[in-house]
């Protein structure tokens, strides 16, 4: 009997413990899940602004990315300014180098031209020698030399000519010292001063400048030419200004 009475006893004893146990089990995970929700709640922030998070960057990086952009911009025209001074050169050099194209090919042959000059002007010469008399006299052979040398004559003029050598046409024109060279005044007081009267060497020019200037003489005496009306197509001899650069 005593001893199911102590066995009773000790029975109770242990279900008092193991509730007492489970009792404390449950309060401490209790307290230990309210620390660890205490943990994980957010802090809210201040009302001062000292907790927010800062922007990226901040001030400092906006004021250096303006200053960059300004930087740019700067150098974008610099080089706009640059690129478009050397497009002016380019075209500058273009103009120059068509126009200096232009007169190699037109001027190349000034030299030869001038020294052929010296052979029509023999061929004139020996046109001139041959009296009238001699001519009129009815010889075959001296009538076909003539022929000849005023052929040929023709020829070279004409051959020049296709090479832009052209012969100056002064006579009865009014003297112009840029085509002309006076070698004596005629007093005539029929024609206006100045006036191209005899043509004693002809005159060649070669496209717009002149290859050898006319030898005439100009009338004296007369009243005073009138002056010449100023056209806008360059003269033979003078600077076109038309194409000038940029």
């Amino acid at each position: 009997m005593t001893s199911e009475t102590e066995k009773t006893a000790h029975d109770r004893t242990d279900a008092a413990e193991a509730r007492e146990g489970g009792a404390a089990y449950f309060k401490s995970a209790g307290m230990s899940g309210a620390v660890a929700g205490d943990r994980a709640s957010p802090q809210p922030a201040d009302a001062d602004g000292d907790d927010a998070v800062p922007t990226w960057g901040g001030e400092d990086a906006g004021a250096a990315d303006r200053a960059r952009i300004a930087e740019l911009e700067a150098e974008n025209a610099d080089v706009k300014d640059r690129m478009l001074r050397l497009a002016a050169d380019m075209e500058n050099l273009r103009r120059r180098t068509e126009r200096e194209i232009k007169d190699a090919r037109q001027f190349a042959v000034t030299a030869f031209a001038r020294d052929m000059l010296a052979v029509s002007d023999n061929l004139s010469r020996a046109l001139q020698a041959v009296p009238d008399e001699a001519r009129s006299g009815g010889d075959a052979g001296l009538t076909a030399l003539v022929e000849g040398v005023e052929m040929t004559g023709r020829s070279m003029l004409s051959t020049m000519a296709r090479h832009g050598v052209t012969k100056l046409e002064p006579l009865n024109e009014r003297f112009d010292p840029n085509f002309h060279q006076a070698m004596f005044e005629i007093p005539n007081a029929d024609l206006p001063n100045n006036t191209v009267v005899q043509v004693v060497q002809d005159g060649f020019a070669i496209g717009d400048r002149v290859l050898r200037p006319a030898l005439v003489g100009v009338s004296k005496g007369g009243p005073k030419a009138a002056a010449a009306q100023p056209t806008n197509e360059p003269k033979p001899g003078a600077p076109d200004l038309s194409t000038g650069d940029a």
